[in-house]
């Protein structure tokens, strides 16, 4: 009994002695990780932190890209996102997936069986497809509306552009989630636009519900900056219409088209055909900015730079001679558009009115020299890009290799450039010799202090001419348009002197050597500017390979296109139509005097006895306003305009009014304007008796209803025969 007992303590005493070296072992270890904080090289702060710790991301903005007054083009909005919950256990799900799908249909392009399918689907919830993605807040609204058991909405940001097709090439897109940014300024310019996130860290218990934490960490989100462009959004719309409108009628491969201020080198607008809307890139068929990476053989408007050159070096006489038709240069000819008939022995300026090819070849060759020629390009810039601000411009490929090279340079062929580069080129001969570097953006801000980050400010590029050169220059341009036999005259515009030159540049065959040949099958252009003396705007247009009737001409959709944007550009920056009124004055005997302040009575009583025809705009009783202003000269017949003021106006019957009484009528109303053609009015947007506001949109047609043998034929077709390299 007692050895049991003695064995009993002994195995007692163990179990002691074990338990005590445990507990001093735990004791131990406890008190070294309480001391060192760390177990097997892991620190248990950090594991905690971890496991306590949440972090959530704080999405930034991306900038948003604004118009030169401020308009939106391109901005981060909120979107939505349509889907379906079908679990029968939640409080709201789809109870009746036919029902559901004959309503829901309508609003997300889906047919109602393929959408009663997926409603029905033994899954948890279901996404609804492309077309119940990014969905507008209104959109939203209209499906919210329909009270629809198991109809959610997921809100996410998006990129949008608000006008559409506007200026598509230069904006560029991005992916709608702004992951990516693809093409245009937005790529070019992601690393300023993209925004940069920020974090919020916070403490949370087992259920991930934030602990009440005074010491919760939070990383601001940065916001894009944003960008400002020179476009100007009344000229830019002006532009997309009527480039849509010469699209729909011919069909065109492409059209080109560049506004710009000749005096700062700012891009008032700019656009192609085809182009795209980049709120559905998908359906994007034309990746290219043909403005800047485009490069062709640009025709005749190249001559311009050849006849400044030559006044430049004074080697230009514009009454000698030269036997126009055909110019042998070696084993080549140079022939003039008409079949190389020419018109026998005409003077320069007669063969510059008349687009002649051969002119301008021996002005090449004989006046100026190869060397000369070369020289004039290099200054006006056509031998480097001209760093526009935008992304893919082209650089030019000019020929130089023979004697003929030079040759057909001087009028447009051989040698191939940019619209860009022509538009970066004329600032010189339109602002009196000094050449201005084209661009396209204003300033960059930051979007929360509105900080400048970056200002791009006018640069002058050079000096090619003088001023007395370019003024010259200018006036046998002007002469181009105006002269009866002048290849410009369809670009002539009523109550504004005009400058610039056609051309008629040839396609080369993509499926072997030479051009593509036959009617229309070239690219139409005109590079002019206004007003003459003084010009405010350069206007650049190219269409290429219209579709065309037996009776049109290429000039037509080309002038459509310069003419409208010309008139709309000058009228909206208030340049006014330099009308002869000095001599009609002279001939009635007539002046408007100030009637502002005075009664619309008796001012329509002394008008009307005048022979003038009154419009009255408003029900007060004095006028306000006036159209002519005082002091003009007015012949019998002609329309003064009055304004009252008043809550409302009503809009007249314009039908068969003149260009010159559509813009009295803009200005005395503060319309903005966009008429196509030249003639008189033959339809209107607004109705009669529409009541109008300022800075509604007018649209108008015009028609001169000319007889088609008065239409000019096209006189920059290039002549060469057995060219090299062909």
């Amino acid at each position: 009994m007692d050895i049991k007992r003695a064995t009993t303590n002994v195995r007692a005493v163990i179990l002691m002695v074990m338990f005590l070296l445990l507990f001093l072992v735990l004791t131990f270890r406890i008190g070294y990780i309480q001391t060192s904080k760390e177990v097997r090289g892991e620190e248990l702060v950090t594991i905690a932190e971890e496991k306590w710790t949440k972090s959530q991301v704080i999405e930034g903005k991306r900038g948003t890209i604004y118009d030169r007054k401020g308009s939106a083009l391109a901005q981060e909005l909120n979107s939505y996102t349509v889907y379906a919950v079908l679990d029968k256990n939640q409080v709201r799900y789809v109870k009746n997936p036919r029902e559901t799908a004959e309503l829901l249909s309508p609003y997300i392009d889906m047919d109602v069986t393929s959408l009663e399918n997926l409603l029905s689907a033994d899954r948890f919830q279901v996404e609804l497809g492309a077309s119940a993605k990014n969905l507008t807040y209104d959109k939203m609204l209209e499906i919210k509306n329909l009270e629809l058991d198991g109809i959610y909405f997921r809100q996410e940001p998006r990129r949008y552009y608000p006008k559409q097709t506007y200026a598509s090439h230069i904006i560029g897109y991005t992916e709608r989630n702004m992951e990516k940014a693809r093409m245009g300024l937005e790529k070019s310019y992601d690393d300023l636009l993209r925004p940069t996130n920020g974090t919020i860290q916070y403490q949370s218990d087992r259920k991930g519900i934030p602990l009440p934490n005074p010491n919760s960490h939070v990383t601001p989100a940065i916001n894009g900056h944003d960008i400002y462009l020179t476009l100007d959004s009344n000229i830019q719309t002006a532009l997309e219409q009527v480039m849509t409108k010469v699209e729909d009628q011919y069909s065109p491969e492409k059209i080109i088209a560049i506004v710009a201020d000749p005096k700062t080198g700012q891009i008032l607008a700019m656009s192609n055909r085809p182009s795209f809307n980049p709120n559905h890139y998908e359906q994007i068929k034309n990746y290219m900015n043909y403005a800047i990476s485009d490069r062709f053989e640009p025709g005749s408007t190249m001559k311009m730079f050849t006849l400044a050159a030559a006044i430049e070096e004074d080697v230009y006489n514009g009454q000698e001679e030269y036997q126009s038709g055909q110019y042998k240069i070696g084993p080549d000819t140079v022939s003039d558009h008409n079949k190389g008939r020419g018109w026998g022995p005409i003077t320069y300026d007669e063969g510059l009115l008349r687009s002649s090819n051969v002119a301008f070849s021996k002005i090449a060759l004989e006046k100026l020299g190869p060397e000369e020629l070369y020289n004039y390009l290099n200054r006006f810039g056509f031998n480097q890009p001209t760093g526009i601000d935008l992304p893919n411009e082209a650089t030019s490929l000019i020929a130089n290799s023979y004697k003929y090279d030079a040759a057909a340079t001087a009028f447009g062929q051989a040698t191939a450039v940019t619209p860009i580069q022509q538009i970066q080129a004329v600032t010189a001969i339109a602002n009196n010799g000094t050449m201005m570097k084209p661009y396209i953006i204003d300033r960059v801000e930051d979007s929360e202090t509105k900080e400048v980050i970056e200002k791009h400010d006018p640069e002058e590029v050079g000096k090619p001419i003088s001023a007395q050169t370019a003024a010259e220059v200018r006036n046998l341009l002007g002469r181009v348009v105006s002269d009866p036999s002048g290849t410009g005259r369809p670009y002539a515009l009523e109550g504004f002197q005009v400058a610039g030159k056609t051309g008629t540049a040839q396609v080369r065959n993509p499926e072997g050597r030479g051009y593509i040949r036959g009617h229309g099958e070239n690219i139409f252009s005109f590079l002019g500017m206004a007003p003459k003396d003084d010009p405010s705007v350069v206007v650049y247009v190219a269409v290429e390979r219209p579709q065309l009737s037996k009776h049109e001409v290429g000039s037509e959709p080309t002038a459509m296109i310069f003419n409208t944007i010309m008139k709309q550009s000058l009228q909206y920056l208030n340049i006014m139509p330099s009308i002869e009124e000095l001599t009609e004055e002279a001939e009635t005997g007539f002046k408007t005097m100030d009637y502002v302040n005075r009664s619309v009575a008796d001012v329509r009583t002394e008008l009307e006895k005048a022979g003038l025809e009154v419009y009255v705009f408003g029900d007060g009783e004095n006028i306000e306003a006036q159209q002519p202003f005082p002091n003009k000269g007015l012949l019998p017949g002609e329309k003064v305009m009055l304004r009252t003021k008043s809550n409302t106006y009503q809009m007249p019957n314009i039908i068969g009014w003149s260009n010159r009484d559509v813009l009295k009528l803009t200005n005395l109303l503060n319309l903005n304007p966009t008429l196509f053609g030249n003639g008189f009015v033959t339809t209107q947007s607004i109705q009669e008796g529409a009541t109008i506001q300022k800075d509604d949109y007018l649209i108008a047609e015009f028609s001169n209803n000319r007889n088609q043998s008065e239409k000019i034929e096209e006189q920059e077709d290039s002549g060469t025969v057995e060219q090299i390299g062909e």
